[in-house]
């Protein structure tokens, strides 16, 4: 029986503010951050009935303790969701929440669901990355994977060798537009509008309210990034200022087939076109994005030249550097992360692709003349992933305006 595909829209997104490891959340759980997220996507949505929720897929690298059992269900029922919707955890490293959207969707569009929460959540206070992890020793006994190729700076300082152009001063120089964007996007109230203001408690403090991102330091400059160690090489290139931090947060989204949306009077703010995750050697993680992003290119039938609107996740400034000089684009390009991004920001893992989702929706909404944008990340052990996304307020401007140049 032939089957026809749906279209999957992208519903509205949320996250909590992040925090530094050890800050903000240090006494909050994990599950409640991903719980606060859903239940803020039921109350922006009045028009969802509870029980048209067909799917909860909630990533988290470390699935232990509060990340643990089957945080998807569990976290649909604290969240207030009824007994009949069904829950599950994901994992794909950095790359968690993105892979729990790209997954459902898949489901939407083959038409198992009709609309979905995707999400992640990651305390990395609480857990650190690799916790309890138990590595097969023939990964590093038969030169499957190098040492290196498990300490994500490690990658990094490789992939600087890799891109011998990319130096330190140019990734300081990327950190700082990082800083200095984000800060604009707050005076802007860019960012504000996606952030779900979460109750917090210390034994020093009492009750306080996380209502902005804890890592951003606004006012940094070159000098300061300069001055900086680099732990993961003498005389390496990465340092704490042109990396992301070790954060908490979580980030959810509602999927929905694009027909069901209308229907319930559901938001549509981007519309999927394809995505892709490709592999590559784990010692050069971060250059993932390259031909994930070259696979999904190719599904879609477009080209580089057709995206105007980038999200790409900093996980060091590095790696977004080697994926603008593959593709010819500028260092400082106002169409890739015009809100700043995760050097500022912070990148609590398999939380960070619907923060991205999040920022494409906004750039689509102030700029109705972009078509096409997309989503990418580097993932651990070697692994890029890479969504593309339509913009459903296109105006066709810019398209009219080349075929009259054509």
């Amino acid at each position: 029986m032939a089957r026809q595909l749906r279209e999957v829209v992208f519903v509205d997104g949320v996250r909590t503010p992040f925090g530094k490891a050890k800050g903000l959340y240090a006494q909050t759980r994990a599950d409640d951050l991903v719980i606060k997220c859903i239940r803020e996507l039921m109350r922006r949505n009045p028009s969802l009935p509870p029980d048209r929720v067909d799917e909860v897929a909630i990533a988290a690298t470390t699935q232990i303790g509060d990340q643990g059992l089957t945080i998807g269900r569990t976290a649909a029922l604290l969240a207030g969701l009824p007994d009949t919707v069904p829950g599950f955890a994901i994992d794909r490293m950095c790359a968690g929440a993105m892979t729990a959207v790209t997954t459902t969707a898949a489901g939407i569009a083959f038409g198992s669901y009709d609309v979905v929460v995707a999400g992640g959540v990651e305390h990395m206070g609480r857990h650190p990355m690799g916790e309890q992890v138990d590595p097969n020793p023939r990964i590093v006994a038969e030169k499957v994977v190098d040492p290196e190729a498990l300490s994500m700076g490690n990658t990094a300082e490789n992939l600087h060798d890799r891109y011998p152009t990319i130096t330190k001063e140019r990734a300081d120089a990327y950190a700082l537009r990082s800083q200095e964007r984000t800060a604009k996007a707050y005076t802007d109230a860019k960012i504000q509008p996606d952030l779900v203001p979460v109750a917090v408690r210390t034994a020093e403090d009492g009750w306080g309210l996380a209502s902005v991102d804890e890592p951003p330091r606004p006012g940094t400059t070159l000098e300061d990034l300069a001055g900086l160690k680099t732990p993961f090489r003498a005389h390496g290139r990465v340092t704490p200022g042109n990396a992301a931090g070790i954060n908490d947060g979580a980030t959810a989204c509602l999927l929905a087939e694009e027909e069901t949306a209308k229907q319930l009077g559901l938001p549509v703010k981007m519309r999927l076109v394809s995505y892709s995750f490709t592999g590559v050697e784990p010692e050069v993680m971060g250059a993932g994005p390259i031909p994930s992003t070259e696979k999904a290119l190719a599904q879609a039938g477009l080209g580089i030249d057709d995206i105007d609107a980038f999200e790409v996740n900093e996980a060091f400034a590095v790696q977004v550097l080697a994926f603008l000089e593959h593709y010819g684009i500028a260092d400082d390009d106002p169409r890739v992360n015009p809100y700043g991004g995760a050097i500022a920001m912070g990148h609590p893992l398999a939380s960070s692709g619907v923060r991205l989702m999040n920022q494409l929706a906004r750039q689509f909404e102030d700029r109705p003349e972009v078509h096409y944008g997309l989503t990418t990340m580097c993932v651990g052990i070697g692994m890029g992933g890479t969504v593309i996304w339509e913009n459903p307020h296109w105006n066709g401007a810019a398209r009219d305006d080349e075929d009259g140049a054509a």
